[in-house]
């Protein structure tokens, strides 16, 4: 039998209650990952956690919000008590926030959308990356977007400012925590199918909009995105780190 990527490892997932977060959350367990999974929904983190229980695996629920500095650190500290080591972080929570030209965006909105996306990110990374460098090793991966990076989006500079953030906290965690072992990448998935995205997929006209912006024509299934954030999490990309892994479909190049 094959040995699983994960094997042993401890892995925290951030915004694990649902899409992206909840797929990677399976696909890491199936791979012998131990993890601790964050979110604000308790109630689907716990029939997540139920689930992987039920398919073998091992997995602990924290509720709570990724603005909080507490909840960062909580989840840092259930990994060192229950496994006694934190090999992977995986800072997927985020969203989009309220929608809408510059001109008529309020402060708290503005602000609403850099702390939940970009602050929540760096107060996680912080620790996370803390307790890597203590052990000499180490994988963190940060949802970002092609959104503010390839393509500008209308009505989405709030989150195109924050995930952008995202994408230059995650470069000079990178350089700085590179020469310790410890590797910092970002994952750029294009349009998914999430509970979040079906905001923009919630009828025929608009969910063929947004496939034919992609190159393929589709936009991706959570397990997709997973996949990917595997690769980065696994030693199979032990000399990939500072870099922003575009898994969008083609989004950024498609002019079709």
């Amino acid at each position: 039998m094959a040995t699983r990527a994960l094997a042993g490892k401890a892995a925290l997932i951030t915004g694990a209650s649902s899409g992206i977060g909840r797929a990677a959350a399976l696909r890491f367990a199936r791979e012998g990952a131990r993890l601790v999974l964050g979110a604000r929904r308790g109630d689907a983190l716990a029939a997540l956690v139920d689930e992987i229980a039920a398919a073998g695996g091992t997995a602990v629920a924290c509720t709570g919000d990724v603005r909080d500095e507490a909840h960062a650190d909580a989840l840092v500290d259930i990994a060192l008590e229950r496994y006694g080591r934190l090999d992977i972080a995986f800072n997927n929570a985020g969203g989009t926030g309220p929608m809408g030209p510059v001109t008529g965006m309020s402060l708290a909105a503005w602000r609403e959308t850099l702390d939940t996306n970009l602050t929540g990110t760096f107060l996680g990374t912080r620790r996370q990356l803390a307790t890597m460098l203590d052990a000499g090793a180490g994988s963190i991966i940060c949802t970002s977007t092609f959104v503010g990076h390839t393509v500008g989006m209308p009505g989405m500079a709030a989150y195109a400012a924050a995930k952008a953030g995202v994408i230059g906290l995650v470069q000079v965690l990178a350089a700085e925590a590179g020469p310790r072992g410890v590797r910092v990448n970002a994952l750029l998935p294009g349009g998914t199918d999430t509970p979040g995205a079906r905001d923009f997929l919630d009828t025929p006209d608009s969910r063929a909009f947004v496939e034919g912006l992609h190159a393929l024509k589709r936009v991706a299934d959570p397990a997709e995105i997973a996949e990917a954030a595997l690769f980065l999490a696994s030693d199979a990309s032990s000399f990939v780190t500072g870099s922003a892994m575009r898994v969008d479909g083609g989004v950024s190049i498609n002019r079709t």
